[in-house]
């Protein structure tokens, strides 16, 4: 069988209830440009870039692991990528798909890509924190950031298949999003790896790769991802891991974020999983400079001032108990709701 190309369109593609080919999709791209909604005119910017005939495409990173950048991404590397989707999550051509992401962002474009390679019943709704209000539509396939899918707990069951990427699922939601019908993932990828590379069925621990793409890890334990069919080169991350073959991996923490406390060194995302059943509002732990310890471990928590027990702490040893706990009224974050830790903290 023949791979797709970016220039097909499936023949079962349809956008919000209507079959769509190339040129009709150029004309709608126009027509958004020029009288659509704010939230269509990145979609007709998209699709005018999609079928220019250059065979690359430049999209912009979110930033949450340093400045936002512009990168330049094959085409068909997208269009390997939406066939990787299809196969990993058993999506069928005539599925029916919600698109609720900015297309401003690759996962966003991707969702798009993925209906027109693939021939899915695209429904396309503005990007907002309740994506499913007012919806009355079955899904087959959706996928949303951990805010929207903690606002949708109750139209979820309408969902047959919930991928959340942009930032990590946390324990609360996890709990919640397990008792639903729906199957449920949580992904892992990056701008430069086009969206996920990786899954997560919540419940389990591991992460599995999806088709055509192998990890190991390099001296630091980071994460290097070897995915030939979406990028030329090998792309090391600063992601601890836990390998568990050449599939799976569990994933610990970013190596940026590692604490060296009195010698100890700490890796916060393990600390706050321990904590997360125990603090109800957004947290982090972090750290400031320590003549004594070098770096002082910290708790930051997001809204007023308030007092917590002493058995917040319990689960954790003696040396990855916070020395003190912060209070920010607000956290800054990523358009995916991704936490920026430094801002936050330099805030």
């Amino acid at each position: 069988m023949n791979t797709p190309t970016y220039e097909n369109v499936h023949n079962k593609f349809k956008l919000n209830g209507f079959h769509l080919d190339k040129d009709d999709l150029c004309r709608v791209a126009y027509s958004f440009i020029k009288e659509g909604e704010e939230f269509e005119k990145p979609v007709g910017d998209f699709l005018l870039d999609w079928f220019d005939g250059k065979d690359y495409i430049e999209m912009f990173t979110s930033g949450s692991t340093g400045e936002p950048k512009t990168v330049v991404v094959k085409k068909q590397a997208m269009v390997n990528s939406a066939i990787a989707t299809g196969n990993f999550f058993d999506l069928q051509p005539g599925n029916t798909a919600l698109q609720c992401l900015p297309v401003k962002y690759v996962a966003g474009k991707m969702m798009l890509v993925r209906a027109m390679i693939l021939g899915l019943d695209l429904e396309f709704v503005a990007p907002s924190s309740h994506p499913m209000r007012n919806n009355e539509i079955n899904f087959d396939f959706v996928a949303m950031v951990p805010l929207q899918a903690q606002n949708s707990i109750q139209e979820l069951k309408n969902v047959k298949k919930l991928i959340i990427g942009g930032a990590a699922v946390n324990k609360n939601l996890e709990k919640q999003l397990l008792k639903l019908p729906t199957e449920v993932y949580e992904t892992y990828g990056m701008t430069e790896t086009i969206t996920h590379i990786a899954a997560r069925k919540l419940g389990e621990k591991a992460f599995t790769v999806l088709p055509d793409v192998t990890v190991s890890y390099d001296d630091r334990n980071c994460l290097v991802i070897h995915a030939p069919r979406i990028s030329e080169e090998v792309i090391t991350t600063n992601d601890i891991v836990e390998l568990v073959n050449e599939n799976q991996f569990i994933f610990l923490g970013r190596i940026d974020n590692v604490i060296n406390s009195g010698g100890i060194k700490l890796i916060p995302e393990q600390l706050e999983r321990k904590l997360a059943t125990k603090i109800t509002q957004r947290f982090f732990i972090s750290s400031q400079p320590d003549e004594e310890l070098g770096q002082k471990l910290l708790l930051v928590v997001e809204g007023e001032k308030q007092d917590f027990s002493q058995d917040l702490f319990a689960d954790l040893d003696k040396y990855e108990k916070p020395k003190a706990i912060l209070f920010i009224p607000k956290f800054k974050e990523t358009p995916t709701g991704k936490i920026l830790r430094n801002e936050t903290l330099a805030s």
